[in-house]
């Protein structure tokens, strides 16, 4: 098959990317234009704005990257776009862009699943080796994925409630900490100690994962010491939070890799740079002769790079889209 190059569009949240992928493992270009500093005023996201922001940015961002490509769309082979699940008005800016350009330019059109996009930046870093284990965890999602090939997703857990990077900024309000707050505990739970008794949420045979009840325990502690008069040890409470978070993530990743017979694990998503969770899983990975691969830091939260490489093995699977295609604020992968 001859090279094929991808123009890749991301914008299911507040990150608005364009990148050029070549054979879903080759970065040519990506430009990102995130949102951070505007939706920290409001310690989060804001859908309304965020879709106003996409809109005003999308042209740029294309144009921006095809300019660092040294490429015009006469060059580009397919228009790869991310069509959920996400914020639904940020996700059809994207959509919408991408059918434009596959119209005018008559391109093929590959519709991408988020998540098989973060499941796919680590393809940018090292090839995917079959059978796998994706631990994907994010703002949005808290999934383990079973791989037996590519673009083959089989779910065998997922969160109930919140995902684990949401978990963590609720539990970084309650601490008074800046949004975003999952770096910053990350930080914090580095310099304190273990001394509040949090527990083990969700601590059962399933793959499931449940952060609820964790955050509860967190808003309880916190209410508990404001009306004794004391002060939240912050550090302490955020190692605390943080290793029952990975220790729990950890502990069911292992049994799936055991359970499914599987030497390769990958993780995704923004909280993949969790510097608790990267040690954790190192340590039992080289314990147990597994193969860890975790994306550098740029590849793990949303960036077009990571669609594009996903799109590349969904139109070897044939997995295009018409115009009538649309976004979807959820969908299973």
């Amino acid at each position: 098959m001859k090279d094929m190059t991808i123009l890749a569009i991301e914008s299911s949240c507040d990150e608005t990317s364009v990148a050029i992928i070549k054979n879903g493992v080759e970065e040519i270009a990506t430009t990102i234009l995130t949102q951070m500093d505007i939706h920290a005023t409001f310690g989060g996201v804001v859908p309304e704005i965020a879709s106003r922001h996409h809109i005003e940015n999308i042209t740029i961002v294309i144009e921006k990257t095809l300019k660092d490509a040294g490429m015009e769309m006469a060059d580009i082979d397919a228009i790869g776009v991310t069509y959920g699940p996400g914020l639904i008005g940020s996700l059809l800016v994207g959509v919408q862009a991408a059918k434009t350009l596959a119209y005018i330019y008559n391109k093929p059109l590959i519709p991408v699943h988020h998540i098989a996009g973060h499941i796919y930046a680590n393809n940018l870093v090292k090839r995917l080796e079959f059978p796998l284990i994706a631990l994907v965890v994010s703002g949005g999602h808290t999934e383990l994925v079973y791989m037996k090939e590519d673009y083959s997703f089989e779910k065998i857990g997922g969160t109930l409630d919140d995902a684990v990077g949401e978990a963590y900024d609720k539990a970084a309000r309650v601490m008074n900490l800046a949004y975003p707050g999952g770096p910053r505990v990350d930080k914090l739970a580095h310099e304190g100690k273990d001394t509040y008794n949090l527990p083990l949420p969700l601590d059962d045979d399933s793959y499931n994962f449940s952060f609820s009840g964790l955050k509860s325990a967190v808003i309880n502690i916190a209410h508990n010491e404001d009306q004794r008069g004391n002060e939240i040890r912050v550090a302490d409470l955020a190692t605390s939070f943080q290793n029952r978070v990975v220790e729990i993530l950890t502990k069911k990743t292992l049994r799936a890799l055991k359970e499914y017979n599987v030497k390769n694990l990958i993780v995704a998503g923004g909280v993949a740079a969790n510097k608790g969770l990267r040690s954790s899983l190192e340590k039992k990975c080289l314990e147990n002769d597994i193969n860890l691969c975790v994306p550098p830091i740029k590849y793990c939260t949303d960036n077009a790079a990571m669609i594009g490489a996903a799109a590349y093995y969904a139109y070897l699977k044939g997995n295009l889209a018409d115009l009538n295609m649309s976004a979807k604020a959820t969908d299973k992968l």
